[in-house]
């Protein structure tokens, strides 16, 4: 009788067992998911899957390719493994390091492929795999079969007794879970694809250069390190239209490059395909770049920047004003990115402030604009987004709460609403609509890269509310796109819709 050990198969050994059990003329049953958690639901699933064939196949998701959320898989993909193949019912497992079970319907070429209930309808599909899947199993002359039976929710039974969230977080996902449910949730966020959207802001190249520190210097008291590699990230207003790309058919991208060193060829290389790029060039500048030099742990150990911090555009923007005075309208929400290194000029501010359907603007205070850069130059907006120590700064208050410092601020700048990132503390988002104040503790569990999460707390939050959804869906979906970007190094890659629906499902189960 097989162990629990000699079940578990390499890919390789799995594509020769069962050509061997075909031709032994054996009915292969295959099943395939994460089972992050196996409860009775996966047991009952499992079992019946059985009743379909003479073997049950069984291959689990690897780790690096679970997609639902920060803090998942709970358990590691060896632990997964063992879990199934203690079960009689399982008669061999692998790991599956992909994204889909496309190419393991390939290399088993099972008789039955089984899924539960709850893919079985369409609509309920967020990654739209189950298609392919079925595809590809009568490809090979198979069937794909859906089990009914008794189901639970591994991402429900993880987030209440695992520990995965703090006890504020899980008090807060309770309290949400009764106003939406996320398959709700997301087709609000489905429908949100036809708005037109503008992000008219900085284009930064951010480079990290990856260091091994190697200690203190012989001489001196500075640190020396070892140089091994660099990487380049489309950052800045160029992340912001990354992000919303994802989730709307198209998004026009206003922005100023360098005449000579622009790195235009990059740039064009980097933004997603439905991008529409209106390139400005600067006569005396070159296009930004932010030079991060990091040890191994991505700790940042200083940065370099390579800009002027007064540069001309052609024509001293006039062009640029004229074709927003006539163009700025037609856009139902316009983003602003203003990362104050001298792209956005004040005569585009008040075109933007006077023609904008909606506006939506982050002022960053950071080294590069030396503190000076804040929001009170902007004389409107619809929606605001700041840190704790911009609105500090923009209030010149270091001490008073929050809440209060931002009421201030939106009523100056007569915006509708005033979101607060606070780090690791979470956010708050203030509707001077409905004169509420909504919080929301943190919703990531893993910390790769702070750098670009704000980014993508703008995109996705402005997109809920320049379309009118609740101001808590806005703050939530804001905040779980950030907590999904803080997973990854700088912006290497988009936050993208199955990522932010599976994270969106995970927490509301």
């Amino acid at each position: 009788m097989p162990t629990t050990h000699t079940k578990i198969l390499s890919l390789e050994s799995l594509a020769s067992k069962a050509e061997e059990l075909r031709q032994q003329g054996k009915r292969i049953v295959l099943c395939h998911g994460t089972f992050d958690l196996l409860h009775i639901g996966h047991i009952r699933h499992l079992q019946n899957a059985r009743k379909e064939g003479d073997v049950l196949i069984t291959t689990v998701t690897g780790d690096s390719y679970v997609n639902k959320g920060p803090g998942r898989p709970v358990f590691a993909e060896h632990l997964r493994s063992e879990n199934l193949a203690a079960l009689a019912c399982v008669d061999f497992v692998a790991i599956n390091q992909a994204l889909t079970a496309i190419n393991i319907i390939s290399l088993v070429k099972p008789h039955a492929y089984i899924k539960g209930q709850e893919y079985k309808s369409d609509k309920d599909d967020l990654t739209g795999n189950i298609a392919l899947e079925r595809d590809a199993v009568e490809q090979h002359g198979g069937e794909l079969i859906f089990t009914e039976d008794i189901t639970f929710s591994s991402s429900s039974l993880l987030n209440e007794n695992f520990g995965i969230f703090s006890a504020e977080t899980k008090e807060y996902l309770q309290k949400i879970r009764k106003k939406y449910d996320d398959s709700g949730l997301i087709q609000k966020l489905k429908s949100l694809s036809r708005l037109k959207v503008m992000v008219i802001g900085d284009a930064i190249i951010d480079e990290y250069h990856y260091t091994t520190l190697l200690g203190q210097a012989g001489k001196g008291s500075h640190q020396s390190v070892k140089y091994e590699s660099k990487e380049q990230f489309a950052g800045g207003a160029l992340a912001v239209a990354n992000h919303l790309a994802g989730f709307v058919e198209s998004v026009t991208l206003v922005t100023g490059l360098g005449k000579g060193a622009n790195h235009e060829g990059f740039i064009r290389s980097k933004l997603k395909e439905n991008v529409i790029p209106q390139f400005h060039y600067f006569d005396d500048s070159p296009t930004i770049v932010k030079l991060r030099f990091v040890d191994g742990d991505l700790n940042k150990l200083f940065e370099v920047y390579d800009y002027n911090e007064q540069p001309t555009l052609e024509d001293a923007g006039g062009e640029l004003c004229s074709w927003l005075e006539s163009n700025t309208q037609n856009f139902d929400i316009v983003i602003t990115p203003d990362f104050g290194n001298g792209f956005i000029s004040q005569n585009m501010i008040k075109v933007l402030c006077d023609k904008s359907r909606f506006l939506a603007v982050n002022t960053q205070v950071n080294s590069g604009n030396r503190g000076y850069h804040v929001i009170n130059h902007y004389p409107r907006a619809d929606f605001i987004s700041l840190n704790g120590p911009e609105l500090r700064l923009a209030t010149h208050n270091r001490y008073d709460p929050l809440e209060g410092l931002a009421e201030k601020v939106a009523k100056n700048l007569d915006a509708k609403y005033l979101a607060v990132t606070l780090g690791s503390k979470g956010a708050l988002l203030l509707d001077r609509e409905e004169n509420t104040a909504h919080t929301i503790p943190v919703l990531s569990t893993v910390v790769l890269d702070r750098v670009g999460a704000g980014d993508s707390f703008l995109s996705l939050a402005s997109l809920c509310l320049g379309a009118g959804l609740p101001s808590d869906i806005g703050l939530f979906v804001g905040s779980a796109a950030a907590a999904l970007d803080v997973q990854i190094v700088c912006n290497r890659e988009p936050i993208s819709p199955v990522s932010l629906y599976k994270y969106i499902t995970t927490l509301l189960k």
